[in-house]
């Protein structure tokens, strides 16, 4: 009994070790323990996290991050210089106590070797600071051996420092990477000189930009005391600046102001300066708190002046461009005696940039990472631009007054692009306003025939019916029977010819001899005009007058047909001047009964 008793509590005294193991692990490396590429360190916060980080699809990198930050960069590197050509990369505490980086494909990375033994952690502490500690016998934590704040990077964050350490003769200082997606060392570095008590970022080791010096004031509206740097474009109320100087160290150090009045979800909890590949300072929302690029050609806040080539002026700058150089007007390839290569792989873009600027000749350049650089020279070369990206950049000298150019170019290229789309609408509107109005003409005159067609006096009915001079159902005839009848119009069936038309003889399939008026575009009689007509005579139909038969109304043709009066009408020989004009005498005889009224 007493030996299952002990046998369960050491059960759980298993387990519990095991759990508090399990947890304890979360931010820290043991000796024997290994961090794989898939695996990281989150600290206790987990404000940061430790882990490989891919850059490039390729090369890895044993970084530190903010966990849940929308930065896209790390904040430390700890083989910025040796990339991992894999994912074979293994953090891991060796038996000698080294806390070391191995993988496949290169030879291993001692990040510290000191070499104590199996009494060594490694934690990610709440700072972001990852630190490698000696372990009391007890289990508690000993001094410090190694931490990642000693060896930074591009970027400086809350309790980092920049400075000097009189006792170890260590300095602390931040150095750019070498290219937007190069890590490796760069060009330039972000020092702290404790004389001035100013920021300074050097070029290969020359003072190019300078934050100006340390000044202390007080907020009127937090009554707080505040120390800001002259030209560093910054946020107010956010970084609290300060630094130390004695016997063993000089350092500048920052650290967030906390404004107790915003809620959790509103109040700034994490922070970063970095220095970019370029010289400009950014903070973690990627605000620009220092343009040192453009220190190469202007005088802007901090810049040091540097002598500036006699060719060149404030106006003139560098834009990337996809396209190639040619000579003269681009017709012609470029030739090789102004196309200068240096393969020197230290050379940055900068170094390119800063080259081809002191050069008066020099009118352009590319430069790729760990590359070297391209130069074109000559005044006689032309730009050819590739507008749809598919040639590669190349870095465009621009003067002030090929920008006014070129800006004039894309304004008139613009309105020329304005004017052809305004064009293009007005046709369009014009087209269909041009398609609406025929419809609505088409409907217009259906509507009018449709009318014409259904007056009560008309019918569509063959039959002649007469109701004794009451009144008269007219007859529609269509139009291939009008030119059956008058054989297509001959001019052997004309009767004559007038101001409102021609008459033609015919006769039908019935064998009706009729009289066809047919009514002349170039008498204006429009439909309402021929209706009025029609209804007229159909109205004053006497047996003495010549009887109206019925119409043919087909698109602008319009006619009138009589019965036909081989013997000629009374009106003839009453009227005889209308004898010559046998159109007139159609008419008139169909009105003369109205006229005598």
């Amino acid at each position: 009994m007493e030996k299952a008793v002990i046998l369960t509590i050491s059960f759980f005294l298993l387990t519990f070790y095991c759990l508090v193991s399990l947890v304890s692990s979360v931010d820290t490396l043991r000796h024997g323990d290994s961090l794989n590429s898939s695996a990281s360190l989150v600290s206790a916060n987990k404000v940061f996290t430790l882990g490989f980080y891919k850059l490039e699809d390729t090369n890895n990198y044993l970084g530190i991050w903010y966990t849940d930050s929308y930065s896209d960069y790390p904040v430390w590197l700890g083989n910025r210089e040796k990339p991992i050509m894999d994912n074979s990369g293994i953090l891991t505490i060796s038996s000698a106590g080294k806390l070391i980086i191995t993988s496949n494909r290169s030879d291993p990375i001692e990040l510290y070797a000191g070499g104590n033994g199996t009494n060594i952690t490694a934690t990610l502490l709440n700072s972001g600071n990852f630190v490698v500690r000696e372990m009391n016998i007890n289990g508690s934590a000993g001094r410090s051996l190694w931490e990642s704040f000693d060896y930074p990077t591009d970027t400086l964050i809350p309790g980092m420092k920049l400075g000097v350490n009189h006792r170890t003769g260590r300095s602390w200082s931040l150095t750019s990477w070498f290219g937007e997606n190069n890590p490796a060392s760069g060009i330039f570095t972000l020092e702290w000189d404790p004389a001035r008590h100013r920021l300074i970022v050097k070029q290969r080791g020359l003072v190019l930009w300078t934050s100006g010096d340390l000044k202390n004031y007080t907020d009127e509206n937090s009554r707080l005391n505040v120390k800001e740097f002259e030209n560093i474009v910054m946020k107010p109320d956010v970084f609290n600046f300060t630094y130390v100087s004695n016997g063993e160290e000089d350092y500048f150090s920052y650290s967030l102001i906390i404004d107790p009045k915003l809620t959790s979800e509103h109040r700034k909890t994490i922070s970063l300066l970095r220095l970019k590949f370029n010289g400009d300072i950014y903070d973690i929302d990627n605000q620009t708190m220092a343009q040192v690029r453009l220190c190469y050609r202007d005088n802007i806040k901090g810049c040091e002046l540097w002598e500036q080539p006699s060719c060149r002026n404030l106006n003139d700058s560098f834009v990337r461009k996809s396209g190639h150089f040619a000579n003269g007007d681009g017709s012609q390839p470029i030739a090789e005696s102004a196309y200068d290569k240096d393969d020197n792989a230290s050379l940055t873009e900068i170094d390119c940039r800063d080259n081809c600027w002191k050069d008066c000749e020099c009118v352009g350049f590319s430069s790729g990472d760990a590359y070297g650089c391209s130069y074109w020279k000559g005044k006689n070369l032309t730009f050819v631009q590739s507008y749809d990206g598919s040639e590669p950049k190349q870095f465009v000298l621009v003067s002030e007054a090929s920008n006014k150019i070129e800006s004039s170019a894309k304004r008139w290229k613009t309105w020329k692009i304005i004017t052809l789309v305004i064009t293009v609408v007005a046709l369009l509107l014009g087209c269909v306003w041009f398609i609406i109005r025929k419809i609505e003409q088409g409907k217009r005159k259906e509507k009018e025939l449709r009318e014409l067609m259904t007056l009560e006096e008309y019918t569509e009915t063959h039959t002649v019916e007469s109701d004794g001079g009451q009144g008269h159902h007219l007859r529609l005839f269509t139009y291939s029977s009008i030119v059956r009848a008058t054989g297509s119009f001959s001019s052997t069936n004309k009767l004559g010819e007038g101001g409102f038309g021609s008459v033609y003889k015919g006769e039908t399939v019935e064998g009706q001899k009729i009289a066809v008026k047919v009514l002349s575009q170039r008498s204006r009689q429009g439909l309402v005009e021929f209706e009025t007509e029609l209804r007229l005579i159909s109205q004053i139909q006497h047996v003495n007058l010549v009887k109206l038969l019925g119409y043919c109304k087909d698109r602008d043709e319009k006619m009138i047909i009589y019965d036909y009066m081989p013997n000629k009408s009374l009106d003839f020989y009453l009227f005889c001047e209308y004898r010559l004009f046998p159109t007139l005498y159609y008419t008139f005889s169909s009105y003369s009964e109205v006229f005598r009224k």
